[in-house]
Protein backbone atom coordinates (compact mmCIF):
# COMPACT_ATOMS: atom_id res chain seq x y z
CA UNK A 1 0.00 0.00 0.00
CA UNK A 2 2.94 2.23 0.60
CA UNK A 3 5.08 1.04 -2.09
CA UNK A 4 1.84 1.98 -4.29
CA UNK A 5 1.23 5.58 -2.63
CA UNK A 6 4.77 5.99 -3.40
CA UNK A 7 4.91 5.51 -7.06
CA UNK A 8 1.38 7.43 -7.44
CA UNK A 9 3.40 10.46 -5.78
CA UNK A 10 6.26 9.92 -8.11
CA UNK A 11 3.86 9.59 -11.12
CA UNK A 12 2.27 12.83 -10.20
CA UNK A 13 5.51 14.89 -9.56
CA UNK A 14 6.55 13.40 -13.28
CA UNK A 15 3.34 14.63 -14.48
CA UNK A 16 3.49 18.21 -13.04
CA UNK A 17 7.32 18.39 -14.78
CA UNK A 18 6.21 17.65 -18.00
CA UNK A 19 3.66 20.11 -18.30
CA UNK A 20 5.84 22.73 -16.68
CA UNK A 21 8.05 21.88 -19.14
CA UNK A 22 5.81 21.65 -22.37
CA UNK A 23 3.25 24.41 -21.30
CA UNK A 24 3.73 28.06 -20.96
CA UNK A 25 1.86 31.39 -21.06
CA UNK A 26 1.83 34.35 -23.72
CA UNK A 27 -0.39 36.87 -22.32
CA UNK A 28 -1.63 40.06 -23.87
CA UNK A 29 1.25 42.49 -23.53
CA UNK A 30 3.29 40.02 -24.59
CA UNK A 31 5.11 37.86 -27.65
CA UNK A 32 7.26 34.59 -27.10
CA UNK A 33 9.88 34.00 -29.73
CA UNK A 34 11.21 29.80 -29.71
CA UNK A 35 14.25 28.78 -29.76
CA UNK A 36 14.88 25.55 -30.97
CA UNK A 37 18.73 24.11 -30.41
CA UNK A 38 19.52 27.80 -29.69
CA UNK A 39 18.22 28.75 -33.74
CA UNK A 40 14.72 30.61 -33.70
CA UNK A 41 11.99 28.84 -34.78
CA UNK A 42 8.81 30.59 -34.81
CA UNK A 43 7.49 33.68 -33.14
CA UNK A 44 4.08 33.91 -31.54
CA UNK A 45 1.97 36.80 -30.80
CA UNK A 46 -1.49 35.53 -29.69
CA UNK A 47 -2.01 35.25 -26.28
CA UNK A 48 -3.06 31.90 -24.58
CA UNK A 49 -1.94 28.73 -23.20
CA UNK A 50 1.12 27.77 -25.43
CA UNK A 51 3.25 23.96 -25.55
CA UNK A 52 6.95 23.52 -26.65
CA UNK A 53 9.10 20.92 -27.23
CA UNK A 54 11.18 20.16 -23.57
CA UNK A 55 14.67 20.39 -23.17
CA UNK A 56 14.43 21.42 -27.34
CA UNK A 57 12.82 24.77 -27.19
CA UNK A 58 13.55 27.77 -25.44
CA UNK A 59 10.91 30.65 -24.76
CA UNK A 60 11.82 34.29 -25.23
CA UNK A 61 9.15 36.86 -23.81
CA UNK A 62 9.00 40.57 -25.22
CA UNK A 63 6.65 43.38 -24.50
CA UNK A 64 4.63 44.24 -27.04
CA UNK A 65 3.56 47.87 -25.36
CA UNK A 66 5.75 50.59 -25.83
CA UNK A 67 9.08 50.92 -24.02
CA UNK A 68 10.66 54.31 -22.33
CA UNK A 69 14.54 54.94 -22.67
CA UNK A 70 15.49 57.71 -20.90
CA UNK A 71 19.13 58.18 -21.82
CA UNK A 72 21.49 60.24 -18.90
CA UNK A 73 22.09 63.87 -19.52
CA UNK A 74 24.91 64.71 -21.85
CA UNK A 75 26.86 68.01 -22.82
CA UNK A 76 26.54 68.85 -26.47
CA UNK A 77 28.72 71.21 -28.49
CA UNK A 78 26.44 73.46 -31.20
CA UNK A 79 27.31 74.59 -34.36
CA UNK A 80 28.13 78.20 -32.79
CA UNK A 81 30.76 76.59 -30.10
CA UNK A 82 28.34 76.76 -27.22
CA UNK A 83 27.27 74.28 -24.81
CA UNK A 84 24.40 72.57 -23.62
CA UNK A 85 23.33 69.75 -21.68
CA UNK A 86 20.37 67.89 -23.27
CA UNK A 87 18.31 65.46 -21.90
CA UNK A 88 16.39 63.30 -24.32
CA UNK A 89 13.56 60.50 -23.97
CA UNK A 90 12.27 58.11 -26.56
CA UNK A 91 9.22 55.58 -26.91
CA UNK A 92 9.64 52.32 -29.01
CA UNK A 93 8.66 49.03 -28.97
CA UNK A 94 9.77 45.51 -30.56
CA UNK A 95 7.93 45.38 -33.74
CA UNK A 96 10.24 41.98 -35.35
CA UNK A 97 10.74 39.44 -31.93
CA UNK A 98 13.28 37.31 -34.82
CA UNK A 99 15.72 40.55 -35.53
CA UNK A 100 15.48 41.78 -32.55
CA UNK A 101 16.70 38.43 -30.57
CA UNK A 102 19.59 38.38 -33.64
CA UNK A 103 20.69 41.67 -33.06
CA UNK A 104 19.65 42.95 -29.46
CA UNK A 105 18.57 39.89 -27.35
CA UNK A 106 17.68 41.91 -24.52
CA UNK A 107 15.87 44.96 -23.76
CA UNK A 108 18.79 46.33 -21.58
CA UNK A 109 21.18 45.67 -24.50
CA UNK A 110 18.18 47.64 -26.38
CA UNK A 111 18.52 50.54 -24.20
CA UNK A 112 22.04 50.98 -24.76
CA UNK A 113 21.97 50.34 -28.52
CA UNK A 114 19.37 52.82 -28.73
CA UNK A 115 20.70 55.48 -26.50
CA UNK A 116 24.31 55.69 -28.18
CA UNK A 117 21.57 56.12 -31.40
CA UNK A 118 20.26 58.74 -29.92
CA UNK A 119 23.37 60.20 -29.04
CA UNK A 120 25.20 60.07 -32.13
CA UNK A 121 22.04 61.54 -34.03
CA UNK A 122 21.71 63.79 -31.33
CA UNK A 123 25.14 65.82 -31.55
CA UNK A 124 25.76 65.19 -35.28
CA UNK A 125 21.92 67.12 -35.52
CA UNK A 126 22.86 69.77 -32.73
CA UNK A 127 26.39 70.18 -34.21
CA UNK A 128 24.99 71.61 -37.37
CA UNK A 129 22.54 74.34 -35.46
CA UNK A 130 23.39 77.63 -33.31
CA UNK A 131 21.70 78.23 -29.94
CA UNK A 132 19.13 81.06 -31.20
CA UNK A 133 17.75 78.12 -33.87
CA UNK A 134 17.45 76.00 -30.57
CA UNK A 135 15.22 78.55 -29.31
CA UNK A 136 13.28 79.49 -32.16
CA UNK A 137 9.92 77.42 -33.45
CA UNK A 138 13.28 75.44 -35.77
CA UNK A 139 13.52 73.57 -32.34
CA UNK A 140 10.53 71.23 -33.50
CA UNK A 141 12.13 70.50 -37.12
CA UNK A 142 15.29 69.54 -35.51
CA UNK A 143 14.08 67.11 -33.15
CA UNK A 144 12.17 65.66 -36.25
CA UNK A 145 15.01 65.61 -38.09
CA UNK A 146 16.85 63.45 -35.06
CA UNK A 147 13.80 60.80 -34.59
CA UNK A 148 13.46 60.26 -38.31
CA UNK A 149 17.27 59.17 -38.55
CA UNK A 150 17.44 57.20 -35.36
CA UNK A 151 13.46 55.51 -36.52
CA UNK A 152 15.88 54.94 -39.77
CA UNK A 153 18.72 53.16 -37.94
CA UNK A 154 16.57 51.21 -36.08
CA UNK A 155 14.84 49.46 -37.96
CA UNK A 156 17.16 47.26 -38.42
CA UNK A 157 17.28 46.18 -34.78
CA UNK A 158 14.23 44.72 -35.28
CA UNK A 159 12.88 48.19 -33.00
CA UNK A 160 10.13 50.57 -34.09
CA UNK A 161 10.69 54.09 -32.48
CA UNK A 162 7.40 56.28 -32.17
CA UNK A 163 8.88 59.56 -30.36
CA UNK A 164 12.74 61.02 -29.65
CA UNK A 165 12.10 64.18 -27.68
CA UNK A 166 14.16 66.62 -25.86
CA UNK A 167 13.08 66.69 -22.06
CA UNK A 168 15.60 69.08 -21.11
CA UNK A 169 18.22 71.12 -23.30
CA UNK A 170 19.56 74.30 -21.10
CA UNK A 171 22.97 75.69 -21.07
CA UNK A 172 25.61 74.75 -18.34
CA UNK A 173 25.29 76.11 -14.94
CA UNK A 174 28.61 77.81 -14.84
CA UNK A 175 27.26 79.67 -18.31
CA UNK A 176 23.56 80.52 -17.55
CA UNK A 177 25.07 82.46 -14.43
CA UNK A 178 28.02 84.40 -16.77
CA UNK A 179 25.02 84.87 -19.37
CA UNK A 180 22.72 86.09 -16.36
CA UNK A 181 25.29 88.10 -14.84
CA UNK A 182 25.76 90.04 -18.31
CA UNK A 183 22.65 90.72 -18.78
CA UNK A 184 22.25 91.90 -15.43
CA UNK A 185 25.25 94.23 -16.26
CA UNK A 186 23.53 94.99 -19.31
CA UNK A 187 20.02 95.93 -18.03
CA UNK A 188 21.48 97.90 -15.46
CA UNK A 189 23.63 100.19 -17.90
CA UNK A 190 19.99 100.59 -20.02
CA UNK A 191 19.08 101.83 -16.08
CA UNK A 192 21.44 104.17 -15.75
CA UNK A 193 20.98 105.54 -19.59
CA UNK A 194 17.30 105.76 -19.12
CA UNK A 195 17.24 107.55 -15.54
CA UNK A 196 20.00 109.90 -17.24
CA UNK A 197 17.84 110.57 -20.23
CA UNK A 198 14.78 111.12 -17.95
CA UNK A 199 16.88 113.66 -15.99
CA UNK A 200 17.99 115.50 -19.15
CA UNK A 201 14.02 115.93 -20.49
CA UNK A 202 12.39 116.25 -16.95
CA UNK A 203 15.09 119.43 -16.85
CA UNK A 204 14.10 120.39 -20.52
CA UNK A 205 10.62 120.51 -19.17
CA UNK A 206 11.04 122.14 -16.24
CA UNK A 207 12.93 124.88 -17.89
CA UNK A 208 10.89 125.33 -20.83
CA UNK A 209 7.75 125.75 -17.68
CA UNK A 210 9.41 128.30 -15.84
CA UNK A 211 10.21 129.89 -19.22
CA UNK A 212 6.66 130.16 -19.91
CA UNK A 213 5.50 130.47 -16.28
CA UNK A 214 7.54 133.79 -16.56
CA UNK A 215 6.08 134.72 -19.61
CA UNK A 216 2.29 134.34 -18.53
CA UNK A 217 3.58 136.15 -15.11
CA UNK A 218 4.67 139.30 -17.45
CA UNK A 219 1.95 139.30 -19.68
CA UNK A 220 -0.32 138.78 -16.60
CA UNK A 221 1.44 142.08 -14.92
CA UNK A 222 1.35 143.66 -17.95
CA UNK A 223 -2.48 143.33 -18.86
CA UNK A 224 -3.13 144.00 -15.00
CA UNK A 225 -0.82 147.38 -15.14
CA UNK A 226 -2.94 148.53 -18.12
CA UNK A 227 -6.38 148.02 -16.26
CA UNK A 228 -5.19 149.37 -13.16
CA UNK A 229 -4.10 152.23 -15.04
CA UNK A 230 -7.37 152.35 -17.06
CA UNK A 231 -8.85 152.07 -13.87
CA UNK A 232 -7.24 154.97 -12.28
CA UNK A 233 -7.55 157.05 -14.99
CA UNK A 234 -11.42 156.63 -14.86
CA UNK A 235 -11.86 157.04 -11.03
CA UNK A 236 -9.45 160.28 -11.40
CA UNK A 237 -12.32 161.45 -14.48
CA UNK A 238 -15.19 160.63 -12.15
CA UNK A 239 -13.39 162.42 -9.64
CA UNK A 240 -12.81 165.29 -11.74
CA UNK A 241 -16.53 165.37 -12.84
CA UNK A 242 -17.91 164.92 -9.28
CA UNK A 243 -15.43 167.80 -8.00
CA UNK A 244 -16.70 170.50 -11.29
CA UNK A 245 -20.33 169.49 -10.14
CA UNK A 246 -19.80 170.43 -6.57
CA UNK A 247 -16.81 171.02 -5.36
CA UNK A 248 -17.64 171.71 -1.73
CA UNK A 249 -19.30 167.80 -1.24
CA UNK A 250 -15.67 166.67 -2.99
CA UNK A 251 -13.83 168.78 -0.47
CA UNK A 252 -15.70 167.25 2.78
CA UNK A 253 -15.59 163.78 1.07
CA UNK A 254 -11.67 163.49 0.92
CA UNK A 255 -12.06 165.27 4.62
CA UNK A 256 -13.34 162.02 5.49
CA UNK A 257 -11.15 159.64 3.79
CA UNK A 258 -8.54 161.35 5.15
CA UNK A 259 -9.67 161.13 8.67
CA UNK A 260 -10.35 157.27 8.03
CA UNK A 261 -7.29 156.79 6.65
CA UNK A 262 -5.80 158.76 9.91
CA UNK A 263 -7.15 157.41 12.42
CA UNK A 264 -7.16 153.94 11.26
CA UNK A 265 -3.56 153.60 11.43
CA UNK A 266 -3.49 155.61 14.88
CA UNK A 267 -3.29 154.06 18.43
CA UNK A 268 -6.48 154.15 20.93
CA UNK A 269 -5.12 157.58 21.92
CA UNK A 270 -4.60 160.45 19.33
CA UNK A 271 -3.63 164.19 20.52
CA UNK A 272 -3.94 167.03 18.52
CA UNK A 273 -4.33 171.00 19.09
CA UNK A 274 -7.58 171.93 18.99
CA UNK A 275 -7.25 174.81 16.42
CA UNK A 276 -5.60 172.67 13.88
CA UNK A 277 -7.09 172.40 10.11
CA UNK A 278 -7.62 168.69 10.20
CA UNK A 279 -10.48 168.71 12.89
CA UNK A 280 -12.34 172.03 11.26
CA UNK A 281 -14.48 169.67 10.02
CA UNK A 282 -15.33 167.67 12.85
CA UNK A 283 -15.96 171.12 14.50
CA UNK A 284 -18.26 172.91 12.41
CA UNK A 285 -19.17 170.75 9.84
CA UNK A 286 -19.38 171.60 6.31
CA UNK A 287 -19.41 175.47 4.92
CA UNK A 288 -22.78 175.20 2.61
CA UNK A 289 -21.28 178.74 1.84
CA UNK A 290 -18.05 177.45 0.72
CA UNK A 291 -16.02 179.72 2.80
CA UNK A 292 -13.19 179.00 4.65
Amino acid sequence: MKRGTLWASVACLAVVWAISMTAYVVSETEQALIIRLGAPAGVITTPGLKFKVPLIDAVNLYDKRQLLLEPPVEQVILGDQKRIEVQTYARYRIADPLHFYQSLRTVDQANAQLGQLVSSSLRRELGQVNLPSLLSEDRTKIVARIQAEVQQKAQSLGVEVSEVRFRKADLPLETSQAIYERMKSERQREAKELRAQGAEWAQQIQSKADKEKSAILSEAQRIAKISKGQADAQANQILSDAFGRDPQFYRLYRSLQTYRNALAESGPVLFLSPDTEFLKDLKSGPNPSGRK
